[in-house]
C-alpha cells in the first residue's frame, strides 16, 4: 500500500481553470490574481489582500511594509519554519527567539511579555537571554512581534495584541500554516496588524507556489502590492517606481488555482480534519505517544500537518527510520531554528536557550496527512508505528 507523506487534493475545476487562464494573453498582473485576492480577503475577514509568489515573500512585504529597520529587533518563535525568521534578516532586521508553550508550540505569551519589559529597561536585563552576538549592545529597539500560527492552530492573539499595543508596536501574523482557521470565532488572518498566508502544495489550499498579504490598512496594502511588483505604483509608467520593490508577482495560472481551491475550502477543510479524527481515535492509548492538542481558544484548527510527540525514552530518529523502512514516510518536525547551523553561527545561539522547543524539535514527528488520505492508509501507519515504538526504546529507559 503505497502511503504518500502529503499532496494537493487538485480537480477537473482546478485544471479548467488555469487553462482558461492559458487561452488569454493575459499570465500575469491580471484580473484573475484580483479575483484570488478578493476571495482570500473575505476568507479571512480582511479588508484588503496582496497575492505573492509564496510565503516567505509575504513576510517579507509584510516586514518592510511595516518599517521594520535595519538593526532592530523582532521577537519570534524558534519553534517554526526557517521562512519565518529568515524574513526577518531580509529586512537587515535581527531575530530573537522566545520559547514556546509546550502545549501548542506556539509562542510563549507571558515570556513574550517578560522579553518587551526586559528590552525596554536594556543593559543586563536583557542581555542575560539574549543571544551573545547581541550582549555587547547598548540599545534595544523593537520594531514588533512575528507569531507563528504552528501546525494551524492561531497563537493566542488577544493577548500578544494587548502587548504589542501597550509597547507601541505591530503584531505580524505568520498564518502560512493555519487558512481557515479560527480563533475565539474571528479568522486566522485577522488577528494582528498584518498577516500572510503561504499557499505551498502540502498546505490547506495551494496555488502550486503563492502566499497572500492580508491587512485592514490601505496603506499598508498599497505599500505591499508597489514592492511585490518592482516598486511600482498605480500611478506610475511601466518603468517608474518609487520605492525599492522585488518581483514577488504571482502568476494568473497560479491564481486561477487558488480561486478554485478557496471555493473548496470548506470541503477541503472537512476532509483534512476527517483524517485527523481517524488518527485521533486510532492512536487512543497508543503507549508513548501524545497526540496535538487543540487550545480553548482555537474555534477551529485548520489541520497543516499531523504531528505526534513520543514520550521521553524513544530515539524519534530511529522511529523515522524504521517507518521508512517499512514503507512508511514520516518527518522530524520542527528542528529548532536557534540550533540550525546558519542561526548558530551568526548569532551564538546554543543548545538549552530554549528548552521547551528544544523538547518539541527531539520528540516530533508528523505523520503522512493529506486531505486525500483514506482510512485504511491511516490504519496501515499507526499499526506500523506500534510494530516500531518497542524497538526504539534507548537503552536507559529499557525495564530493569
Amino acid at each position: 500500500m503505497f502511503i504518500p507523506m502529503s499532496g494537493p487534493d487538485i480537480t477537473d475545476r482546478e485544471r479548467q481553470a488555469v487553462l482558461a487562464v492559458l487561452e488569454t494573453d493575459v499570465l500575469s498582473i491580471g484580473p484573475v490574481v484580483e479575483r484570488f485576492e478578493s476571495a482570500v480577503a473575505n476568507a479571512s475577514g480582511a479588508r484588503h489582500a496582496v497575492a505573492c509568489n509564496s510565503g516567505t515573500s509575504g513576510l517579507h512585504l509584510a516586514l518592510a511594509a511595516l518599517g521594520v529597520k535595519r538593526g532592530s529587533l523582532v521577537l519570534t518563535t524558534p519553534f517554526s519554519f526557517v521562512a519565518s525568521s529568515n524574513a526577518i534578516l531580509y529586512q537587515d532586521a535581527i531575530p530573537v527567539f522566545v520559547d514556546v508553550d509546550p502545549d501548542t508550540g506556539n509562542i510563549d505569551v507571558d515570556q513574550v511579555g517578560q522579553a518587551l519589559a526586559d528590552l525596554e529597561v536594556g543593559g543586563a536585563a536583557a542581555a542575560g537571554w539574549l543571544p551573545p552576538a547581541l550582549r555587547k549592545r547598548k540599545r534595544f529597539p523593537v520594531s514588533g512581534v512575528l507569531s507563528v500560527d504552528v501546525f494551524g492552530q492561531p497563537a493566542d492573539a488577544d493577548a500578544l495584541q494587548a502587548l504589542t499595543r501597550r509597547y507601541g508596536i505591530p503584531l505580524i501574523e505568520d498564518a502560512c500554516e493555519a487558512f481557515g482557521a479560527r480563533y475565539r470565532g474571528r479568522p486566522a488572518g485577522s488577528l494582528g496588524d498584518i498577516a500572510v498566508f503561504g499557499f505551498y502544495p502540502n498546505k490547506q489550499i495551494t496555488t502550486g507556489e503563492g502566499g497572500v498579504v492580508v491587512t485592514d490598512d490601505p496603506h499598508t496594502a498599497a505599500i505591499c502590492r508597489s514592492m511585490r511588483n518592482q516598486g511600482r505604483d498605480v500611478f506610475d509608467n511601466w518603468l517608474g517606481h518609487t520605492r525599492l520593490g522585488y518581483n514577488y508577482r504571482l502568476p494568473e495560472m497560479a491564481a486561477a488555482l487558488g480561486v478554485v481551491q478557496v471555493e473548496r475550502l470548506t470541503e477541503l477543510l472537512q476532509k483534512r480534519d476527517q483524517v485527523a479524527q481517524w488518527y485521533n481515535r486510532a492512536l487512543a492509548g497508543v503507549a508513548g505517544v501524545e497526540v496535538p492538542r487543540v487550545a480553548a481558544t482555537t474555534t477551529q484548527i485548520s489541520w497543516f500537518v499531523y504531528v505526534i510527540r513520543l514520550a521521553a525514552g524513544y530515539d524519534r530518529d530511529e522511529v523515522v527510520r524504521r517507518l521508512a523502512a517499512c514503507g512508511v514516510p514520516s518527518r522530524p518536525y520542527f528542528p529548532p531554528i536557534h540550533l540550525q547551523p546558519f542561526y548558530r553561527q551568526r548569532f551564538g545561539y546554543r543548545p538549552g536557550m530554549y528548552p521547551v522547543t528544544e523538547d518539541l524539535g527531539a520528540r516530533s514527528i508528523a505523520l503522512p496527512f493529506s486531505g486525500k488520505l483514506g482510512q485504511e492508509q491511516v490504519v496501515r501507519v499507526v499499526d506500523t508505528l506500534q510494530e516500531v515504538l518497542p524497538l526504539c526504546l534507548t537503552t536507559s529507559a529499557q525495564p530493569a
